[in-house]
């Protein structure tokens, strides 16, 4: 079949949401078609070049975000604590893992989930279940679960907003890295947080300064790698109607970009090979992930990784393993193997929330800090087993203090206490500046970077940049060039060791 954008239209699509307004629905798709991108191109492909790089274990992948954005958390406060606990965790990774981290939040789009069962029951009444705010409403009655054409564009909208506000604090200095202070939530300081939590984050912003310091001594004039982080964003690509109408050509570029987002993913539910969902994506030039579960065989993520990257390019695919603690260490290595014995490119990255979600006699649903983490020791376990890298995590995650995975200082008395998700439980500012510091350990003990076979032999392709930026090449080269120096002076300053 030929691509196009609206190809996709002639497969079988899982979890398709039914709009009994059809002109409506037709209206809003145009209005999107006309409306200005969400991100930019050159922002794609120079995420991508970071992937390519992840791939060879020079840089790790942080993505982390809400399980589902409301368009009522577009709120300056809300927004500014996600990037603040991203903020906080990639520096204790830098920390321990020795390498840049890739900072990709799920944001700016995250509004539209699959569920299990397209109709909720509740005693006597059935209404169509809550697809995130981009379909419908959560409250449990007839009005607000009719998906509704007008959210798509609402969506847009709060994505626009958020973006606006990132792009804004990022300029303003917000994620500057002589500044880590700005990054403080207010509750660092509370009673929840350990004496010694706290005194190890502070001595790792203080030695940052001292390294920072040192290399400005030295007479470097330029930081803006290292001083001044990047975000990108990311969802779940759910709804084609909504990301087809953003896709489209670029000038000067090749193909088409989906300018929805600089990350999509296909879901564990709808990653059919011959369903919708891997018709669109594997037609724009995005960077693209998939989730997979344990049902998934080595023969499926081959199947995957040839129909979403037929030009085996670097930092195109992202294959996110979510599997659970008890089935990673039976059914990762297959994948693994199977995708290395064909020589794919692939960033493997670890999402241990999915496979550990389960319900308290209560009927609350939660996940354990301690099987997240077990998951994520696992998998890096497997993948050393398999000569292969672990490139990534994706958490889901709030810089607020929410009370909704258990662990961390939390048991299953305290989930009532402030249990405010939408979907599925995330992990609170505690428990995500806790995981960071046991990753960042796991990372420690890895070599600061190493690349399998298959990558030495097949040198990275430059993607196509901006006439205005530097070039991929010279970039990636000043990147590695400005870290060392920069984890030189960590040395020295007592940083880095």
């Amino acid at each position: 079949m030929t691509w196009s954008p609206n190809s996709w239209e002639q497969r079988l699509h899982a979890q398709e949401v039914i709009y009994p307004d059809r002109d409506a629905l037709a209206a809003a798709v145009r209005t999107l078609r006309s409306l200005p991108p969400l991100v930019t191109s050159w922002e794609v492909e120079r995420l991508k070049s970071y992937l390519a790089e992840a791939q060879l274990g020079r840089r790790f992948l942080l993505q982390g975000g809400d399980c589902a954005e409301t368009l009522a958390d577009c709120v300056s406060d809300i927004i500014a604590n996600k990037l603040k606990i991203l903020l906080q965790m990639s520096l204790v990774l830098i920390h321990g893992g020795r390498r840049p981290v890739i900072r990709v939040g799920r944001f700016a789009g995250q509004y539209a989930k699959p569920r299990s069962k397209p109709l909720e029951v509740r005693g006597e009444q059935t209404h169509p279940s809550y697809f995130g705010d981009l379909i419908n409403r959560v409250e449990f009655d007839p009005e607000a679960r009719r998906p509704d054409p007008g959210r798509l564009l609402e969506g847009y909208k709060h994505a626009a907003l958020t973006l606006n506000f990132i792009r804004s604090l990022s300029a303003g200095g917000f994620a500057d890295l002589h500044h880590p202070e700005y990054w403080d939530l207010s509750f660092l300081a509370r009673a929840g947080i350990s004496d010694e939590l706290r005194a190890r984050y502070q001595r790792y912003t203080r030695q940052l300064g001292e390294a920072l310091e040192f290399m400005e001594a030295l007479g470097e004039g330029s930081f803006d790698d290292l001083t001044r982080v990047e975000f990108f964003t990311s969802h779940e690509g759910l709804n084609l109607r909504y990301e087809s109408a953003q896709t489209r050509h670029v000038p000067r570029r090749e193909g088409y970009y989906d300018l929805t987002t600089h990350l999509p993913w296909i879901g564990e539910r709808t990653r059919a090979l011959d369903g919708a969902h891997v018709e669109f994506f594997r037609g724009i030039r995005n960077p693209v992930g998939v989730k997979l579960g344990p049902t998934a065989t080595g023969e499926d993520a081959v199947a995957l990784a040839r129909a979403l990257n037929p030009d085996n390019e670097p930092g195109k695919l992202v294959f996110i393993t979510r599997m659970g603690v008890d089935h990673i260490g039976e059914r990762l290595p297959a994948l693994l193997s199977a995708v290395r014995a064909a020589e794919l490119r692939v960033l493997w990255i670890s999402d241990p929330m999915h496979g550990n979600t389960v319900k308290t006699d209560g009927g609350i649903k939660t996940r354990s800090f301690d099987d997240i983490l077990g998951e994520i020791r696992r998998s890096f376990e497997v993948h050393a087993a398999c000569g292969t890298i672990l490139g990534g995590v994706h958490f889901e995650l709030t810089g607020d203090d929410v009370t909704e995975c258990v662990g961390g200082g939390l048991g299953e008395a305290d989930l009532d206490r402030n249990y405010a998700s939408a979907c599925d439980p995330r992990l609170n500012y505690r428990q995500s500046l806790e995981m960071a510091f046991a990753l960042g350990e796991l990372l420690g003990a890895l070599p600061p970077a190493r690349a399998p076979a298959i990558d030495r032999r097949r040198p990275l392709a430059q993607p196509a940049s901006a006439a205005s930026e530097m070039t991929t090449s010279a970039k990636a080269s000043h990147s590695e060039t400005t870290w060392s120096r920069w984890a030189s002076a960590s040395t020295h300053s007592g940083g880095i060791a």
